[in-house]
């Protein structure tokens, strides 16, 4: 299995839009097939540091990580996140 865990930081971090970006991913359960499972919690720690949201997802497979990447319903996705100015960080491992 493979765990993929992004951080987001967002330019408009309100609670409203932190709560439309969180609905916009979340809009991909179901339909990527290959994307095992899906999460996204939004944090509550108002440390500098902190980033505002994270994505958990799990694959079967890297390939099934790299089919992801390419998926359309994902891209879509990507792009929004990049429209709005997201910086993001990713750690990938097999468990």
């Amino acid at each position: 299995m493979v765990k993929h865990i992004v951080f987001f930081k967002l330019e408009d971090n309100s609670p409203a839009n932190k709560e439309v970006v969180k609905a916009r991913i979340m809009n991909m359960q179901g339909k990527i097939p290959y994307l095992s499972h899906i999460e996204v919690g939004i944090n509550f720690s108002p440390e500098e540091r902190a980033f505002d949201l994270a994505l958990i997802t799990d694959f079967y497979t890297k390939e099934d990580l790299v089919r992801y990447a390419v998926d359309p319903v994902h891209v879509e996705v990507v792009q929004f996140l990049k429209s709005i100015n997201t910086q993001t960080k990713v750690v990938d491992y097999e468990y």
